[in-house]
């Protein structure tokens, strides 16, 4: 088994990121994924939404897929069950992006392995709003 390379520092990751993919973005808003997405927002980054059943969230377009995403994207933010990461972080190797990030209680190794195989930085099982707040406060 290879291992992952050592933790990505959260203050490197900002210290670059403009624009965010968050996938499993919810138009509820009590979801961590609408509350994330919309702490993003207001700390000043470009937030793509990523939710095959909305069209917009927060006054902004929602899209189907990462491939859809018309735009640069620096970090994809994951909101998917462990299991089912690969496919996502596969689509964010094919767009360019330069981070993964799987929210807190997310963990795929193979994943995590695939993208840092392809050049990717690679953070799993923590929460970007308190790492950002925590890094700004």
């Amino acid at each position: 088994m290879i291992p992952i390379q050592s933790a990505v520092s959260p203050a490197e990751i900002f210290d670059s990121m403009t624009s965010v993919a968050v996938v499993g973005f919810s138009p509820k808003e009590n979801r961590p994924s609408h509350i994330v997405g919309k702490y993003l927002i207001g700390a000043g980054f470009t937030v793509y939404p990523v939710n095959p059943g909305v069209s917009e969230i927060l006054g902004h377009v929602c899209y189907p897929d990462l491939a859809s995403i018309p735009h640069p994207v620096d970090v994809v933010d994951i909101f998917r069950r462990s299991e089912d990461v690969l496919p996502v972080v596969e689509a964010a190797i094919a767009i360019g992006a330069k981070t993964v990030w799987m929210q807190q209680g997310i963990v795929n190794t193979d994943a995590a392995r695939l993208a840092e195989k392809a050049g990717l930085k690679v953070v799993m099982d923590r929460c970007i709003k308190i790492d950002h707040a925590n890094l700004t406060s």
